[in-house]
């Protein structure tokens, strides 16, 4: 290794940068490897063996003239003004037909920016989503890329070699111009955060209502994902509760203060699906549930004005069962999916994406946190109606879910009668009835807007806008 033979360059060592340098490496790449810190590009090059093709550089004049041309420059910063300070500091060093790879969490507008400002002296820019955590960096996460068609050709035998598979297929693949990438792993986040949200309310259902403790739920758990509800996140939730506390006396979720943090992506989802009037109300109670979390003094001081929640299950309530829950969790599931393909479905229209959904789907089954086996019919309906509106168009997914809709009344009303609280729940039983409702009341919302701002309404009855004056005769 030496000037100008290195395939690509990663900028940043952190957790998920090292490891997807490593990644990369491993399939017969030769890897640059720059961090802004030099004892930390020390510590990294300590812990390669012999047999690593990665090359430690110290500079980013050092780091730029390694690279073969066209040079592919990858870098792994924490969005935001970290990622500019990069961009702005390698720049320099880069001539046209250079490509820049941002592999983070960024805001896709600021993909837009960026594209367009590097685009103006000739280099290319990549916005790559990358989902799977530390683990799927080293081992092979889902990459979805965005930006100029040319610039993904030469960076896809990379991101091919790397990336999980499914099947025998690649879980990557070109998602379109700009910022479609990056657009992508937003939502995958939002779908992320909803099923996150509904996971925990099957764990408060099954041990405020029915008593279960932690090792029968890691094994409700475990058996959940031998079946229908196979996905990455039900099975390191089996994991969670088997795993006991230092010194083994106590069980370390229970240790765990229930205040969940978040990084932006599921609220960026839900902001964007408001912009483009898409309804994903299963993301938004996630989000707005981690926000609440946050809110420990004021909950635990509303227990002395509104009593407590988690009040005993009435005996003549219809009796919950584990399989009710089940079952409930999977229509709740397909729903946050459809939810969020929804979305991408109208940023691709609007934002001239042209995503093939399908594509999107293949490219979460492996690799990715939001991986599950019901993502293969996602991909089946996606397939063979490229342009289907929601998933619960699609006749077998809805079937899927119709047949499930007893199964979130029965959870409900559990929740409802036990003061546990299952927001996300409750919010999937009503997107199944406001989605399959052919009349819904918001004719009298109309009539009220008319009323007090003479916004007009439509009828049903002859074509037109009209307004009433209401106080009159």
């Amino acid at each position: 290794m030496g000037q100008g033979t290195n395939d690509i360059g990663m900028m940043g060592l952190a957790v998920m940068g090292r490891n997807l340098a490593l990644n990369i490496a491993d399939k017969g790449f030769k890897v640059a490897a720059f961090n802004r810190t030099s004892s930390v590009t020390d510590e990294f090059v300590v812990s390669l063996g012999p047999e690593q093709q990665i090359q430690p550089t110290y500079s980013i004049e050092e780091f730029a003239k390694s690279l073969a041309k066209p040079r592919r420059a990858m870098i792994m910063v924490k969005a935001g003004a970290a990622v500019d300070a990069v961009i702005d500091s390698l720049t320099p060093y880069l001539e046209p037909g250079d490509i820049v790879i941002d592999g983070g969490n960024s805001h896709y507008t600021d993909t837009n920016r960026r594209n367009q400002a590097l685009a103006e002296k000739g280099i290319h820019f990549l916005g790559v989503g990358i989902s799977g955590g530390e683990a799927g960096a080293r081992n092979g996460p889902s990459i979805m890329p965005g930006g100029q068609k040319e610039a993904y050709e030469a960076a896809r035998p990379i991101f091919e070699a790397v990336a999980a598979r499914a099947g025998d297929a690649p879980c990557t693949a070109y998602l379109g111009p700009r910022s479609a990438g990056h657009y992508v792993k937003m939502v995958h986040n939002g779908i992320e955060y909803g099923v996150m949200q509904l996971i925990a309310e099957t764990y408060a259902l099954l041990k405020a209502v029915l008593g279960k403790s932690n090792q029968e739920l890691a094994d409700i758990y475990a058996s959940w994902n031998d079946a229908e509800l196979n996905s990455y996140l039900v099975e390191i939730t089996s994991h969670i509760f088997r795993r006991r506390d230092e010194g083994g006396k106590s069980y370390l979720v229970d240790e765990i203060l229930g205040e969940a943090e978040q990084l932006g992506t599921g609220m960026w989802t839900s902001q964007s699906a408001m912009d483009l009037h898409v309804p994903v109300p299963g993301i938004d109670i996630a989000v707005a549930m981690r926000s609440l979390s946050a809110l420990e003094a004021q909950r635990k001081a509303a227990q002395s004005f509104l009593g407590p929640a988690y009040v005993p299950h009435p005996t003549d309530d219809e009796t919950l069962s584990v399989e009710h829950i089940r079952r409930a969790l999977y229509a709740g599931m397909i729903m946050t999916y459809a939810q969020g393909f929804a979305q991408l479905r109208v940023a691709s229209n609007k934002l001239e994406y042209q995503l093939s959904l399908d594509d999107v789907a293949r490219v979460w089954r492996g690799g990715c946190i939001i991986r599950a086996a019901l993502l293969a019919g996602v991909e089946r309906a996606f397939g063979g109606a490229p342009d289907l509106g929601n998933l619960l168009l699609d006749s077998e997914m809805a079937a899927r879910v119709a047949e499930r809709r007893k199964d979130l009344v029965r959870v409900a009303k559990a929740g409802a009668s036990s003061g546990v609280p299952i927001p996300g729940l409750m919010t999937s039983l009503g997107y199944l009835d406001s989605f399959r409702a052919g009349w819904l009341p918001l004719n009298l919302v109309q009539a009220q807007r008319d009323y007090f701002g003479a916004h007009t309404y439509r009828r049903v009855d002859r074509e037109g806008v009209f307004h009433t004056e209401w106080t009159g005769e």
